[in-house]
């Protein structure tokens, strides 16, 4: 059982905003677990999500001796970059290594607007426990996740309350919340407002959230008791370069989070 700042409890970490009586016509896709096909990561994903305490996720690996560190630190979950444009890309010829600590760590891997053919493949394989659309997937798009079973974190660029107003349409496991760069994609590094990711939070209480953007060691304390996500996502804020990773910043950011470290 984690331990770390504790959150407000919330009953259920996976039922989304049901239509309600005054919402016209309106249809909220809802992600149970009962949904998944993939069953050997609902434990992983239920911890990774429970809102009891905040998760570290650490985006952008793309090592095997960075995996197995991250694995023996105790971060809940690692983020592989599958979009050939971003500085961290892994390919996925060379992403064998992910199965060998299938179990020990979430694995997500992050797609952007990519058809639904290759990340489905790659969790049906065994390299992935999850998916992170990170482009402009509309809802519709995700609906080949939905059929599948398999649980996917869409990640949304904010700016104003505005660009969530179809947050809870895509029946995600969880939403990511970045910030607002049009064409940038796979993270800024640059932090958005978090009051946005507060009131959102607040208005859906049972929608996990993660919360992404210019996080660091520093900031990380506030950002967890400012916002209350269900965890955070790291890249270059725990980074040497972009790619490999800085532990003693991992360290920095699990004792951030009131986290003992494992190694």
């Amino acid at each position: 059982m984690r331990t770390g700042i504790p959150m407000p409890c919330v009953k259920n970490h996976f039922p989304f905003r049901q239509a309600q009586s005054g919402d016209a016509g309106s249809q909220v896709p809802s992600f149970q677990p009962a949904d998944l096909r993939y069953g050997p990561a609902m434990p992983l994903l239920e911890s990774f999500l429970d809102p009891s305490t905040v998760s570290l996720k650490i985006c952008g690996v793309r090592t095997r001796d960075d995996a197995n560190q991250l694995v023996m630190m105790g971060v809940d979950a690692l983020g592989v970059n599958f979009w050939p444009k971003s500085k961290r890309y892994l390919a996925p010829n060379d992403a064998e290594w992910l199965k060998e600590i299938a179990g020990k760590i979430l694995r997500v891997g992050v797609f952007v607007n990519e058809p639904p053919e290759l990340p489905l493949r790659l969790v049906s394989e065994g390299y992935l426990d999850a998916v992170q659309l990170h482009g402009d997937e509309a809802p519709e798009d995700a609906a080949a996740f939905r059929d599948a079973g398999v649980p996917f974190i869409k990640a949304i660029g904010v700016k104003t309350m505005t660009d969530l107003e179809r947050a809870t349409e895509y029946g995600a496991a969880a939403i990511l919340l970045d910030a607002h760069a049009p064409g940038i994609y796979g993270g800024t590094g640059e932090v958005f407002d978090w009051e946005v990711a507060s009131i959102f939070r607040r208005e859906y209480a049972e929608l996990p959230i993660i919360l992404a953007g210019g996080i660091v060691p520093e900031n990380a304390g506030l950002a967890a008791m400012s916002v209350q996500p269900a965890a955070l996502d790291i890249a270059s804020g725990a980074e040497i370069s972009p790619g490999i990773k800085d532990f003693q910043k991992v360290a920095a950011f699990l004792t951030a989070l009131h986290r003992r470290p494992t190694c």
